[in-house]
């Protein structure tokens, strides 16, 4: 069984600048990366609200040179899934997907959290042209365009919202006729003049062509009559699921299932488990903040180590 000092589960923006951190403070951090190296990133085109890079960049290329700036400094990659995890006593002890096991002194997760999707046929294809789960990330692609939102909650209503910033006019595709958004957002999106409402309505096929996304094809749900919209984009405001299934409810999570931190610390509920990045931030979900909340899981990891060694 391989012994580590620190083990890094996920690879996004947070697992990146925790193992940087903790790879130049000589903790020789082992990122256990997962399928998708990279995160949310990955599926990104442009990215141009992260600092440092004034002409924007792909969101590919800002994961690849963040894992190449940790693993300059020694942090060791494993492409492989974390199955099993015990958190009940140090050193912790988890197992791969092939069959590798290891013991870690301290445990950062970085798994993040998942857009919901529809499950369209070519839906994940079309992500980054066209199709988005993030109006925060890509609503500035949008300006002067017509574009469509999924969804009837607090999170449909923030996209949409934030969407008008940019966007000609939005449309709020739910598959209902009443919302189950708060009051005060739902009271925002009435008032908002450039965001008007398709009820009872759920989108049934994206059509685009080379350029991307060029239209959806939307489903009454009363009377099942189908009709063609055309938009420049389709945002995804379902939500999204924070990747902690392979905890067994071993730490404290909130109710949608992200992991509860201390009130600004990444210490979770397990003393030497430390958490950062989406899995546990349900509210800003950026790339900055998450790398922010790595930099602070790896100082904390770092420091606890020093406490309680043999």
């Amino acid at each position: 069984m391989e012994k580590r000092e620190v083990i890094i589960i996920g690879s996004g923006p947070a697992g990146h600048t925790a193992a940087l951190y903790t790879s130049r403070a000589n903790l020789k951090p082992l990122v256990i990366e997962g399928h998708e190296p990279g995160g949310q990133l990955t599926t990104t085109t442009d990215v141009e609200n992260f600092p440092g890079f004034p002409e924007g960049i792909m969101g590919p290329d800002l994961m690849v040179k963040m894992k190449a700036q940790a693993q300059r400094f020694g942090a060791e990659y494993l492409t492989s899934m974390v199955v099993e995890i015990n958190l009940s006593k140090r050193p912790f002890v988890m197992k791969t997907e092939d069959g590798k096991e290891f013991e870690a002194q301290t445990v950062i997760l970085a798994t993040g959290a998942s857009a919901k999707y529809l499950g369209l046929p070519n839906e994940k294809e079309l992500i980054g042209k066209g199709v988005s789960g993030c109006a925060t990330c890509d609503g500035f692609f949008y300006r002067n365009k017509v574009v469509h939102v999924v969804g009837g909650g607090d999170t449909a209503m923030e996209e949409a919202n934030f969407l008008t910033r940019f966007a000609s006019k939005v449309y709020l595709v739910h598959r209902r006729d009443s919302l189950r958004a708060s009051k005060p957002m739902q009271d925002r999106v009435f008032n908002n003049p450039k965001i008007e409402m398709v009820w009872n309505s759920q989108v049934v096929e994206i059509i685009a062509d080379a350029t991307g996304v060029t239209a959806i094809k939307v489903e009454n749900t009363k009377d099942g009559t189908i009709t063609e919209r055309q938009t420049d984009g389709l945002f995804m405001g379902i939500g999204h699921t924070p990747n902690t299934a392979f905890l067994n409810g071993q730490l404290s999570l909130d109710s949608n299932g992200y992991i509860q931190t201390k009130s600004g610390h990444p210490d979770t509920s397990v003393s030497g488990v430390f958490a950062c990045g989406d899995v546990q931030d349900p509210y800003y979900r950026q790339a900055i903040s998450a790398a922010g909340s790595g930099c602070m899981a790896a100082i904390r990891a770092e420091r606890f180590l020093e406490e309680h060694q043999a």
